[in-house]
């Protein structure tokens, strides 16, 4: 356990916790709430994480209609330095489009690659990409593969989101999942959001025997209530429930959806 660097916990659900208005999308909030951003990024620093996501996870052509990313995707990258200093790496945080790729949707792959490319091209000056909340494979892929080609040498860590069943919303199993994106030369894999850390644990089993990366593991703290949307584990619940996963040998661990930096804390405390 004592090797498990620690990454952050939900930004989103954070902001709305602190009250935070969201503008047009709810990345540019980066432009008129910054000190909100940091103020973030810094407890979640102080309460252990190594890595910070930056606030650009919807931040793409697609889901902007229109609106220029270039800074704001700069302004969270800006952001993210300025909470982490020399304390904490900041890896620019993307997710799926918001289109689904031919043939279960629209997006033609040339579209998608060229979005994709827009994204990893206005954040260049972070340590590392994190791809995340990928549920189609060719998606996360066709990221990755974009991202290796405009960003050649910077790390690349891919995390795709199940379902209980142990497969993502199109079909792809754990397995598959861990052996075609190390084929693809993703520096790491995993899972994150959808589950909580009880109903991941033989998830990351799975993950561990089919994969020859090092390992994320990012869950929601636990499942939400399906009619107030609240989630159900406080940050020591959270931390207990984590413990087996990280005995496997995970090499990154934090939170996604409902986690806040006391859930980081207690990561920490079970670490140390």
């Amino acid at each position: 356990m004592e090797n498990v660097c620690l990454l952050d916990g939900a930004m989103g659900t954070e902001l709305m916790k602190r009250g935070v208005a969201v503008p047009r999308f709810s990345e540019e909030v980066n432009l008129t709430e910054p000190e909100a951003v940091r103020a973030i990024h810094r407890d979640y620093i102080d309460a252990g994480s190594r890595i910070v996501y930056a606030c650009t996870f919807g931040c793409n052509p697609v889901k902007a209609r229109g609106a220029a990313i270039a800074p704001v995707v700069g302004a969270a990258l800006a952001n993210a330095r300025a909470a982490a200093g020399d304390r904490a790496r900041v890896a620019l945080d993307v997710g799926p489009l918001g289109k689904l790729l031919e043939p279960y949707g629209e997006l033609e792959e040339d579209e998608a690659r060229a979005a994709f490319r827009e994204v990893f091209a206005a954040g260049a000056s972070a340590d590392l990409t994190v791809l995340e909340t990928f549920f189609d494979l060719n998606e996360a892929l066709l990221a990755l593969e974009t991202a290796r080609e405009v960003l050649p040498g910077k790390p690349c860590f891919v995390t795709m989101t199940f379902q209980q069943s142990g497969r993502t919303l199109t079909g792809v199993s754990v397995g598959e999942m861990a052996r075609a994106l190390a084929s693809a030369g993703a520096d790491a894999v995993g899972l994150n959001c959808s589950l909580g850390p009880r109903e991941a644990l033989p998830l990351a089993r799975e993950l561990r025997e089919a994969a020859d990366r090092p390992l994320i593991v990012k869950p929601n703290a636990g499942m939400p209530d399906p009619v107030t949307g609240a989630y159900p584990m406080d940050a020591g619940a959270f931390a207990e429930a984590m413990a087996p996963i990280l005995e496997l040998g995970v090499a990154y661990a934090g939170g996604c959806c409902g986690t806040d930096p006391g859930y980081i804390r207690k990561l920490a405390e079970l670490i140390r």
